[in-house]
């Protein structure tokens, strides 16, 4: 059974809740019956092993824990109940008490997961109804052995459970996972460059984390990368996650697959963190976009005034209205740092792109950006195609931070333009109509790995037909155009000095007059005999770094203001990131006698069906 069909099935328990219940709360009974059977199917080839081993060491006044986790093995948890949810379909007068108890008997790591789910409760609701032995009866019939269905099968039906639910009570799906696709494309840049790990037959150790870690498609896309390249080589994963259900799904994901649950924490990141004292070597984070973080402003600001860069947040505050930097800045204080050339981590990160350009010199968002990019961590910004997520279709944007950038790549930026490296879904799911194939994925993945500035160019024919398109290098010879024809050339990989993107902001000031058109000028003070400032006339300036200053004001500003000066004490740097600047190509108007040849064409044709419609 595939995915699809899988959600499907296990959508239409929902029949049963109609009427009983309003669409918006069906997951609150689908969802942990949905983990509570794959469990069940998990443990069922120890589930006799375990019941002896338990008996044996009760009876012996021996604590059965340890000997239990070591039949389960990779499980890592079990339940020492007799009953699973087949079995509870024999006695369907004590249904509530045996599932009930059924649950209780599992594991405390596993026990969790259902109370964040809040389970007994539905149980109870579902009893009262006279639908608990139904529903039961539902997912006792649905075979969700890994034998059959697989961790990453798995992981998307849980996936597509929730954008469903999310649907249907009017939230945002977008806040709980993060296109696989998209996923991919995050992993591949993160690995690229680490050959011990990639490398088959190195037992390597690394951890990877994910702040918002949703129901864990993040991390388990990673550790499938890893074990596809590199069977040897171990990926323990680390997670933090604000919703419970999402929590709840992601724990018993990390469960199944035999990951330490203890890695996998509750809670609001930006104001409880998880993992106080914790680095890691490779970070992934999907933060929720634009959302305002007014309800922990209060702890953040306190962090960031009282711990300044001895905490997470010194660089600065992003305005209240967007957070999305202030997990950035997370990521950026878990980084593993390098000692004797070893070590050091990176990290991707999706925003939108308010984080590029947002706020003014000396504001806390480009404050951020100086930080960063003075420090030489971003690595490069890789622009996705829009509609690619399921609650949003506005632009975003994949950014790479490193602190062990090789060699060539210090000092540098790479920009890279995939808004064109997409396919059309064939069914829109929510605000998702694109999708990144294969190809896409390599394409860029390639242009990042070869650190090298690229275009596309499209050969046209005389008749503006396109004729091929191809990706061209710096190396690479480019296309011969058809004779009439024409080649087009779009940037798709450009690679700047940090510095590029760094400029200071000036106030230029003009005097004051009076009304007979003299200067007005201080009476007073230190600044005596100094013309007055006229707040009217005042204006700024953004200089770039790599230019003098005076320079620029002497050829930008004087000409047209021969009586302007510099308010030296205003001066302020500041950083930002145009992308879409720098991958504009002009293309000129058609030729004015071509459009009102067009012009004229069309109105007569407008003025003879006119005359039609008058006979």
């Amino acid at each position: 059974m595939n995915q699809a069909a899988l959600s499907s099935f296990i959508w239409s328990v929902a029949d049963l809740l109609r009427g009983n219940y309003k669409p918006h709360e069906y997951g609150r009974f689908i969802l942990p019956f949905t983990v509570l059977r794959r469990l069940d199917c998990v443990l069922s080839p120890t589930k006799d092993k375990v019941l002896a081993e338990s008996k044996k060491k009760a009876d012996a006044g021996i604590n059965p824990d340890p000997f239990l986790r070591r039949i389960v093995g990779e499980a890592r948890f079990y339940n020492t109940s007799p009953m699973d949810l087949p079995k509870l379909l024999g006695d369907q007068d004590h249904i509530r008490q045996n599932l009930y108890s059924y649950v209780q008997a599992f594991s405390p790591e596993a026990r969790d997961i259902f109370e964040r789910f809040d389970f007994y409760t539905q149980i109870e609701r579902l009893a009262k109804d006279k639908l608990l032995y139904l529903v039961t009866e539902k997912f006792a019939n649905i075979d969700l052995h890994p034998d059959l269905v697989d961790n990453a099968q798995m992981g998307l039906v849980f996936e597509e459970l929730i954008r469903k639910f999310a649907e249907l009570s009017n939230e945002t799906a977008g806040e709980h996972f993060t296109p696989r696709e998209v996923i991919r494309l995050m992993v591949n840049l993160i690995f690229i460059e680490d050959n011990d790990v990639l490398t088959p037959g190195n037992a390597v150790v690394r951890t990877i984390y994910d702040p918002t870690a949703g129901t864990g498609g993040m991390l388990s896309v990673a550790a499938e990368h890893l074990i596809e390249h590199n069977p040897a080589a171990r990926l323990t994963l680390y997670g933090q996650e604000l919703n419970d259900e999402s929590y709840a799904i992601c724990k018993a994901d990390m469960l199944i697959r035999g990951q330490d649950v203890g890695n996998i924490v509750p809670g609001n990141t930006l104001s409880e963190d998880g993992f106080t004292h914790r680095k890691f070597d490779y970070m992934l984070a999907n933060p929720p976009f634009g959302v305002e973080w007014k309800k922990v402003q209060k702890v953040v600001t306190e962090e960031h005034e009282q711990k300044g860069f001895d905490g997470r947040f010194g660089p600065g505050l992003p305005r209240v209205s967007d957070g999305s930097m202030l997990f950035l800045l997370h990521l950026v204080s878990k980084m593993a740092p390098v000692v004797n050339g070893e070590g050091g981590c990176r990290f991707g990160i999706v925003l939108n792109g308010s984080p590029l350009f947002t706020g003014g010199a000396g504001s806390g968002e480009s404050e951020i950006r100086r930080y960063l990019l003075e420090n030489d961590l971003v690595e490069a910004i890789i622009g996705l195609p829009t509609d690619m997520f399921y609650n949003t279709g506005i632009a975003t944007y994949v950014w790479i931070v490193s602190n062990k950038k090789p060699d060539d790549r210090r000092g540098h930026v790479q920009l890279i333009d995939a808004s064109g490296f997409w396919r059309k879904m064939r069914k829109s799911l929510g605000s998702k109509r694109k999708e990144m194939g294969d190809e896409d994925i390599a394409t860029v993945t390639r242009l990042f790995g070869d650190f090298t500035e690229a275009e596309r160019v499209t050969v046209l024919d005389a008749d503006g037909r396109e004729v091929e398109q191809r990706i061209v290098t710096g190396t690479d010879s480019a296309p011969v155009a058809p004779e009439g024809g024409k080649l087009k050339r779009v940037p798709i990989s450009r690679i700047f000095d940090k510095e590029a993107f760094g400029y200071t902001t000036i106030t230029v000031e003009r005097p004051l007059r009076d009304e007979a058109g003299n200067v007005v000028k201080f009476e007073k003070g230190k600044q005596r005999g100094q013309p007055q400032p006229d707040s009217s006339l005042r204006d700024t300036e953004n200089v770039p770094l790599d230019e003098d200053i005076q320079a620029y004001f002497e050829r930008e500003v004087l000409p047209h203001a021969p009586d302007a000066w510099i308010d030296e004490g205003k001066a302020k740097v500041g950083y930002e990131i145009p992308f879409n600047r720098h991958f504009y190509v002009f293309e000129p108007p058609r030729p004015l006698e071509e459009i009102d040849a067009e012009l004229k064409q069309v109105a007569g044709n407008i003025m003879r069906m006119l005359g039609e419609l008058a006979e």
